[in-house]
C-alpha cells in the first residue's frame, strides 16, 4: 500500500439503529484494496435515502461490504489492489460502493467508478453515481424506455426524481413528476419536466389522463409502492412498465391482475445495492459509453442542495427526512 495513506481514519458510524443522532464520528482502520478494488481518498460522499434505511435498522449491507452508512463518493485513487494498475493512483473518481462511503477512505471496485473529468467538481461527481445507475438501470433497462415515450415519476425533486427527469430529456422522453408543493413543482419544471403536478392538492392519475390525452404513461417509476401502485396502474398506457425502486409507503400493495392481463402491464423492480459486482461493472461499462460523456461535458449536472461536513452526517440526514430538499444532499469530507 502507498505510504501516504495512514492506517487509521475518521468515518461515521453508529452503535444502534434510531434516529438521525445516533451517528458519530468514530476512529476505524483504513480498508486494504483487494483484488480488482481501489482505495479512494474520499473528497466528498452522496447522502441517499437508502443511508437512512440502514441508519434505521432497515436496509442492512449485503455481505462483504461495509457496515459504515454511504453508497457514493468522489476523490482520489490513494492505493490499487491486485489486478488494477498502478497507474491509477491520484487519478480523480466517483464510485458506486456497497457502502462505507462515510469515511476519509473507500474501497470501491475498479469496475464501478467513474473518471472525473478537471472540469467537474467533485461535490457534483459525489452526487451522481447511486442515482445515475439506478435510474439507467431501472428506467432504461428495466423500464425499456425509448424516445418518445411519457415517464411518470413520484418525488420529482429527490435525487431519484431529478436524475430521471434530466436523463430522461436528454433521451427522448416527455416526463410527467409528482412534488408535495408549489416551489418543488417550480423546481422541476425549471429541470425540464412537461408536467409537475402538486399531488397534495392534485390528483395525480386525473393530471395524467388529461396530460395525455386519455392514452396513459409508458413508463412508471415509483418509490412509493404501497396504495401508490393501484393508482399508478390507472395511469399506464396499454403495454406499460411499472418499475418499483423503493417501498416509501409500503411493501404491500392490492393489485388487479386482470387488468394486468387485459392491458398486458409488465410490473417489475429492483435493488441495485446487492448485485453482483459482474453485474454492477457491465452496468457501469453501458453507462460510461451512453450517458457519462452528458456529465463530463457539462449538458448534465446533478441538482445539488446542501453540503455540511462529514461529522455533521445527523444534520444531513435529518434534512432529508425533513423532505425539504431539493437535488442533492453531500457530505464534505476533504473537499476538492
Amino acid at each position: 500500500m502507498a505510504p501516504q495513506v495512514p492506517g487509521e481514519m475518521t468515518a461515521i458510524g453508529f452503535d444502534q439503529p434510531g434516529g438521525p443522532d445516533v451517528l458519530r464520528p468514530e476512529t476505524v482502520a483504513v480498508p486494504r484494496p483487494g483484488e480488482g478494488q481501489v482505495l479512494l481518498r474520499v473528497a466528498w460522499a452522496g447522502v441517499n435515502r437508502p443511508d437512512v434505511a440502514q441508519r434505521q435498522g432497515l436496509y442492512p449491507p449485503p455481505p462483504g461490504a461495509s457496515p459504515l452508512p454511504g453508497l457514493e463518493v468522489s476523490g482520489t485513487i490513494a492505493a490499487v489492489g491486485p489486478g488494477v494498475l498502478e497507474e491509477y493512483v491520484g487519478e480523480r473518481y466517483c464510485a458506486l460502493v456497497p457502502g462505507g462511503g462515510y469515511a476519509e477512505y473507500c474501497l470501491a471496485h475498479i469496475g464501478h467508478c467513474l473518471p472525473v473529468p478537471d472540469a467537474m467538481p467533485l461535490a457534483e461527481a459525489a452526487a451522481i453515481p447511486e442515482t445515475l445507475f439506478t435510474v439507467w438501470h431501472n428506467v432504461f433497462e428495466r423500464g425499456w424506455a425509448s424516445e418518445g415515450e411519457t415517464l411518470l415519476v413520484h418525488g420529482g425533486t429527490s435525487g431519484i426524481g431529478t436524475m430521471a427527469t434530466m436523463l430522461g430529456k436528454a433521451f427522448g422522453l416527455r416526463v410527467i413528476v409528482t412534488c408535495g408543493d408549489e416551489t418543488k413543482c417550480a423546481a422541476a419544471r425549471s429541470l425540464g419536466a412537461d408536467l409537475a403536478i402538486n399531488y397534495r392538492e392534485q390528483d395525480f392519475v386525473e393530471e395524467v389522463k388529461t396530460f395525455t390525452g386519455g392514452k396513459g404513461v409508458e413508463i412508471v417509476l415509483d418509490m412509493v409502492s404501497g396504495d401508490y401502485v393501484a393508482r399508478n396502474l390507472k395511469c399506464l398506457a396499454e403495454d406499460g412498465r411499472h418499475v418499483t425502486i423503493a417501498i416509501l409507503g409500503g411493501m404491500k400493495a392490492e393489485v388487479n391482475m386482470a387488468v394486468v392481463m387485459s392491458r398486458r402491464y409488465t410490473l417489475t423492480g429492483s435493488t441495485l445495492r446487492p448485485r453482483s459486482d459482474a453485474f454492477k461493472t457491465l452496468l457501469a461499462a453501458e453507462i460510461e459509453k451512453n450517458a457519462w460523456p452528458l456529465f463530463e461535458d457539462r449538458t448534465l449536472r446533478p441538482v445539488m442542495d446542501r453540503s455540511f461536513p462529514l461529522a455533521e452526517a445527523a444534520a444531513a440526514h435529518a434534512r432529508m427526512e425533513a423532505g425539504e430538499h431539493i437535488g442533492k444532499i453531500v457530505l464534505e469530507v476533504a473537499g476538492g
